[in-house]
């Protein structure tokens, strides 16, 4: 996994990053020794001091320990999620018990007195860049007291709206301020998206597992799941995809190409090229969840699907609520050849955003204050991700699975044993632990022994001891030790 811009970091956070990279890769093999300090100095022309801080940032990230008198070695390392077992896609609804689990779920994840270790919403002001913008929000109360007393109508902020233009470029998008509609979050971006592009008793695809409140979302609106074949390092079987768009089982399609959540996969190049080819060619509208596009390891960014666009039958949705302000809700989506159809839904729908809220979003983003936070979230959220990972290696059943996610902060964990991970959520809601169960997030049962975990927390001694904690009861249900093999 390689960290972006390497010239706004430390020599010793970049040398970090490149042994980190080779260690992923599989160079440096669970049980190596690395090179020694002098040694490795020489070899890439750095300092000895250079050299122990990088591997002092690998110790912190659970990917080497330090043996004494004998150097520096590999961690055990969790093994990938194998794909599973191609199936028959079949049409499904979500079915009441499903639903309420899901909202059971939701509830005990907004409790206060609960630590949380999968709920994909970071929880501290730290992650987010709140002096900043509470300075650009004050600054511009000042200037235009009455800025609070002016609707922001469809399509919203001009100023944000050619902001997030330009920087859609980053991800190979080229839109116009015209393009782009501001929404109340990504949810309602979504919610409109499918309102735009189907009608009730239509069918959606969609990825399996994938984001779980599309369920409730879908169901709401009278829409069947049709959930097609997904691989945890590849993504959306693009097979499976046209055979269904062949047989014209399925009038749009939902899919999060990038960072996806639960599994966190980025799709291939030319993948994304052949989906954009395929529904463009079958006229199918594909919404393309974008939330966690600028929270990539990598630079440049992997494009959206929507730069490979030709006639507009990708909606491209996002919003700033996991990098900027979640309070703010403020979204968006560029919805192609349906923009007009989108735009007369926002008004009847929600009808306007804060002018004060987006106004301030289209400063920040003006100023090159975001792209600095970017970067830092992007580091941090790398680096937490390995040492969470390392952290289950050492206390979760020896056999355990998990993703290895390249963008974003959410990753899919597989127990071994045929552990029930409802049953897990229920005994651990007991301790004031909420985790997120892998059943959630598909409406088949091949998620019964799966859960979702997040690490937009700080990696605190609450978070550690509710990993563990999990990891020790998790290895009582299924009899296997702890550790990895």
């Amino acid at each position: 996994m390689s960290i972006i811009e390497p010239q706004e970091t430390t020599l010793y956070h970049q040398l970090a990053e490149t042994l980190a990279e080779a260690i992923h890769g599989g160079t440096y093999l669970p049980g190596s020794r690395l090179p020694a300090i002098r040694r490795c100095a020489s070899h890439h022309q750095v300092s000895v001091n250079t050299v122990l801080s990088a591997y002092r940032i690998l110790e912190d990230r659970g990917l080497i320990e330090a043996r004494p008198q004998s150097g520096y070695y590999v961690r055990g390392m969790l093994p990938s999620v194998k794909a599973g077992s191609r199936h028959r896609t079949t049409v499904r609804s979500p079915s009441s018990e499903k639903l309420d689990l899901i909202e059971a779920v939701f509830a005990a994840q907004n409790h206060p007195d609960y630590t949380n270790i999968s709920l994909a919403c970071p929880q501290n002001s730290d992650f987010f860049p709140t002096a900043k913008i509470s300075r650009i929000m004050a600054s511009l109360l000042r200037r235009e007291p009455d800025l609070i007393g002016r609707y922001a109508l469809p399509p919203g902020s001009q100023r944000l709206r050619r902001e997030i233009a330009r920087r859609a470029m980053d991800l190979g998008m080229t839109l116009t301020v015209e393009d782009v509609t501001i929404t109340h979050g990504c949810m309602e971006a979504l919610q409109l998206a499918l309102r735009a592009v189907t009608r009730p008793g239509d069918c959606v695809g969609v990825e399996t597992p994938t984001y779980f409140y599309l369920f409730p979302l879908l169901a709401s609106l009278g829409l069947n799941v049709l959930e097609i074949p997904t691989d945890p390092q590849q993504g959306l079987s693009l097979d499976a995809l046209e055979l269904v768009l062949q047989e014209k089982r399925i009038q749009a399609l939902v899919a999060m190409p990038v960072g996806q959540n639960p599994l966190g996969y980025t799709m291939k190049l030319e993948d994304k090229k052949r989906l954009a080819k395929l529904v463009n060619h079958y006229q199918i509208p594909l919404i393309e969840d974008g939330l966690y596009c600028e929270l990539q390891f990598c630079w440049p960014l992997s494009p959206a699907v929507k730069a490979f666009d030709n006639d507009g039958w990708v909606l491209h949705c996002t919003s700033f609520t996991k990098t900027v302000a979640p309070d703010f809700h403020v979204g968006w989506i560029a919805a192609g050849r349906f923009t007009e159809e989108l735009a007369r839904l926002k008004s009847v729908s929600s009808l306007a955003e804060s002018r004060l809220l987006c106004e301030t979003l289209g400063y920040f983003l003006e100023s090159g204050g975001y792209d600095h936070h970017l970067r830092t979230l992007r580091r941090r959220y790398a680096a937490q991700l390995d040492e969470v990972r390392g952290l289950i290696a050492r206390h979760f059943p020896k056999g355990t699975r998990a993703t290895q996610p390249s963008a974003g902060f959410v990753f899919w964990v597989e127990l071994p044993g045929d552990v029930d991970c409802v049953e897990l959520f229920h005994r651990l809601l007991q301790e004031k632990i909420c985790l997120t169960p892998g059943a959630l997030y598909t409406l088949s049962d091949r998620g019964n022994s799966a859960m979702r975990l997040s690490c937009c927390y700080p990696i605190d001694e609450r978070y550690t001891w509710a990993l563990q904690r999990t990891g020790a009861l998790a290895c009582e249900m299924s009899g296997i030790a702890a550790g990895v093999d």
